[in-house]
């Protein structure tokens, strides 16, 4: 595939992303992003990066660039890099359920960090604040993790010929 279809098909990745996050935007910390990012990691490699990058513009775009946006200019990388990180490992598919896991769990903490502008208290407070949602969203992303990992991997299995 050119550069060019390469770059098309990205966009369509990301827009992909874009309408699964506002289309759950009514369920609170229930998405399906995560799981798409573990898949996109997999199935496209460093690719995903690119996809990140125009997922968080269109996020920003969107709702607004406020203090909330600067995590995800790190926090969707650092899912990227995990699942890199444990396809190394040769991960079984389930475990790619217990990081999705344990990334909503951590969600809440890893979006406190841009308040430490505000000072450490205004930080752990957003933290602690957010705790019931970070259960929810790290329940709820184990769950479609699990179920919805192989049929997912599937259906995007067309892309591991996209070199």
């Amino acid at each position: 595939m050119s550069h060019a279809g390469k770059m098309a098909a990205d966009g369509l990745f990301a827009a992909v992303l874009f309408a699964l996050q506002v289309s759950m935007l009514h369920l609170p910390n229930i998405e399906l992003v995560s799981l798409m990012v573990i898949l996109y990691t997999l199935v496209l490699g460093k690719r995903v990066l690119n996809i990140l990058i125009t997922f968080t513009i269109l996020e920003g775009v969107f709702h607004g660039f406020g203090i909330w946006w600067v995590s995800y200019l790190y926090i969707w990388p650092i899912l990227a890099g995990l699942t890199a990180l444990l396809r190394q490992f040769d991960a079984p598919d389930w475990g790619y359920g217990i990081l999705s896991c344990l990334f909503g769990l951590s969600f809440g903490f890893l979006c406190s960090l841009p308040y430490i502008a505000g000072g450490p208290g205004a930080m752990f407070a957003w933290w602690i604040a957010g705790i019931p949602f970070d259960l929810v969203h790290g329940i709820s992303n184990l769950i479609i993790g699990l179920v919805l990992f192989r049929p997912a991997k599937r259906i995007l299995g067309f892309c591991s010929r996209i070199p």
